[in-house]
């Protein structure tokens, strides 16, 4: 299990970046966009350096869903390698199970 503070600040971030997602994409696509006046893209550039770092969702981890373990992660099934293994196991997740050859 991850130690609870991880758990906290990783759902500090998800949070901040909901809250920010919006003011984001704006400001990106105000930056992006050629039609866009040098000063104000200078603007838009200072005003997304200025929004919290957490809001930014590169910061965020993926984390197993019942452990919180940061390595080892399975995106399709959301969980970690070794809890994966036992949920296989106990014949948990449909259409997959131990190989053998």
């Amino acid at each position: 299990m991850a130690k609870k503070s991880m758990l906290m600040r990783q759902r500090h971030r998800e949070v901040a970046v909901k809250r920010y997602a919006a003011t984001r994409a704006e400001l990106k696509e105000q930056i992006r966009d050629p039609k866009t006046s040098e000063e104000a893209r200078a603007d838009a550039q200072k005003k997304l350096q200025k929004l919290p770092r957490d809001a930014n969702p590169i910061r965020l981890r993926n984390r197993c869903a019942l452990t919180g373990r940061p390595h080892g992660y399975y995106r399709k099934f959301g969980l970690a390698r070794t809890k994966l293994r036992e949920t296989t196991m106990r014949g948990e997740i449909p259409g997959l199970r131990k190989a053998s050859w």
